[in-house]
């Protein structure tokens, strides 16, 4: 075979299906791990992969980025770089390593279920690649943090966080077990590669990998770009799945299963990629606000690929996802700030007179929804009250997404009707969602999710003792050392202008 052309051999080696004769069809591909929704075997068979790749040439690629990762690394590590990194971006690549590091290593879980379960002998051959790309991404993300130690001891939550109960790692897992290690292989397929890499994650490795290299971040940055280009080509499984759904009459699997993770996944993103974009990156180093981000990437390219599918924009597109990008990130990066003791980075505050003026730009109406909280903090962190500015009590946190409700925030800034959360009363137990597209996830597969408690609902069931705000960040593996602080020291408040409001 090496002396054959590569195009005399590729195709009988990657795509060889045969009809099983010696178990039943359902033994092999168990519904709960393969669900082929009602299609014939045979019609799967039709499944074809854009980016093809052999072994050799896989090999040849990922040894080539490996070097050039790790001795980027090697250098970065005898030098003061680091050291020199402004400290907002240090918070948005320790929080960024907490949240995604070992996650990356759990996809290797959705991708070897496809590998073993996907419907096509092509597909399990993509998978295997993806599986491979994913174990890779688990360990780098987590080999160059260790590297860090020494200098930010938070970088051991780059390994740490999913073993917690802190409530990001609550809300990360719930999202990625829900995506890949308890799915079956159609649905990860379409939820995983499709709606969560070639939208989201594109948005997240581009974008941040542009802001380190401004920032001056080049481990970060060839880091994340080294991830990106595996990531774009085992991403392009979903399509293929989509393909044959929509060809053979199920087009609704496929919609429900985007619509379902397209939320979920914009819940997590705006959390971790909106703070980081508009307030953590230095603000002569921001090369677009995270909505101008949203707006190329998601808005505009993910939904040309909905289209070109046969499929419709979610049915929360225009009403709720869209008018988010100005006020959901926002509200969050508050709170966030607010309950710093809570996380394991250090929330930057971010609105200095120039970042104002900067968010009030991209944001036009920020300084009249969020300013005027900002100012209040101001005040009594100048009067020497920080206190004032620590949390007394947990907020309330959505049942779904397990994200705290901000929605009095959406209220205050006349987007939304109403100020409470949505409420689901259902078998002896009351749920608490921040929107309706959270209870609308719920209720298609209660059965998924019922039983999963929050870490309010954890609180309020006697789990974490003493019932206490330090209590809880106790419970959720946080030392007083790893708590977050304010980024700067408050540089930022000291900075403002002049302030009319008396502190509180």
């Amino acid at each position: 075979m090496p002396n054959l052309p590569r195009s005399a051999w590729y195709d009988l080696t990657r795509d060889m299906n045969w009809t099983l004769s010696y178990v039943k069809e359902e033994e092999a591909w168990p519904v709960e791990l393969s669900n082929g929704f009602g299609l014939p075997t045979e019609a799967w068979w039709t499944w074809d992969e854009p980016y093809k790749i052999t072994y050799p040439e896989y090999m040849n690629i990922q040894h080539g980025k490996d070097t050039e990762v790790y001795a980027v690394n090697a250098a970065v590590a005898r030098s003061k770089m680091f050291d020199d990194l402004d400290p907002g971006w240090k918070s948005a690549i320790v929080e960024h390593y907490g949240a995604i590091a070992v996650p990356e290593y759990l996809a290797s879980i959705g991708e070897s279920r496809m590998g073993r379960f996907g419907r096509a002998a092509a597909w399990r051959n993509m998978a295997t690649f993806g599986t491979l790309d994913e174990m890779r991404h688990g360990q780098i993300q987590t080999y160059i943090p260790y590297g860090l130690l020494g200098k930010e001891p938070r970088f051991d939550w780059a390994l740490k966080t999913v073993h917690t109960n802190e409530w990001g790692a609550i809300a990360a897992r719930s999202l990625f077990d829900d995506m890949f290690t308890a799915n079956d292989a159609v649905s990860t397929a379409i939820q995983l590669t499709f709606t969560f890499e070639t939208g989201f994650t594109n948005l997240q490795f581009l974008g941040m990998a542009a802001d380190a290299m401004k920032v001056g971040d080049v481990n970060f940055g060839s880091l994340i770009s080294s991830i990106q280009t595996d990531e774009a080509r085992h991403a392009q499984q979903g399509e293929p799945t989509i393909k044959v759904l929509v060809a053979n009459g199920r087009k609704d699997v496929a919609q429900k299963l985007v619509d379902h993770m397209f939320w979920r996944s914009w819940r997590i993103f705006a959390l971790l990629t909106g703070l980081a974009m508009d307030y953590y990156t230095p603000l002569e180093q921001r090369s677009h606000s995270f909505k101008e981000f949203m707006q190329e990437w998601i808005c505009k390219q993910f939904l040309d690929q909905f289209r070109d599918f046969g499929l419709e924009k979610p049915w929360y597109w225009d009403s709720i996802f869209i008018p988010e990008l100005d006020w959901y990130h926002h509200a969050l990066h508050l709170g966030v700030w607010y309950w710093r003791p809570t996380v394991w980075w250090n929330p930057d505050g971010g609105v200095s007179p120039e970042e104002r003026d900067w968010l009030e730009e991209k944001y036009p109406g920020w300084n009249a929804n969020y300013g005027r909280h900002w100012d209040v903090i101001t005040a009594n962190i100048r009067a020497g009250k920080p206190e004032a500015t620590l949390p007394e009590t947990l907020p309330m946190v959505c049942n779904m997404c397990h994200i705290p409700v901000v929605s009095p925030a959406g209220y205050n800034a006349g987007v939304l009707t109403s100020p409470l959360p949505k409420i689901l009363d259902r078998d002896g137990r009351r749920y608490t969602f921040c929107s309706e597209p959270c209870q609308w996830v719920f209720e298609q597969s209660p059965a998924r999710f019922q039983g999963h408690l929050n870490i309010v609902d954890r609180f309020l069931a006697g789990h974490i003792q003493p019932p206490t705000v330090e209590g809880a960040v106790a419970y959720m593996g946080l030392s007083l050392e790893e708590q977050g602080q304010d980024a700067t020291n408050y540089a930022w408040a000291y900075a403002q202008r002049p302030l009319a409001v008396a502190a509180v």
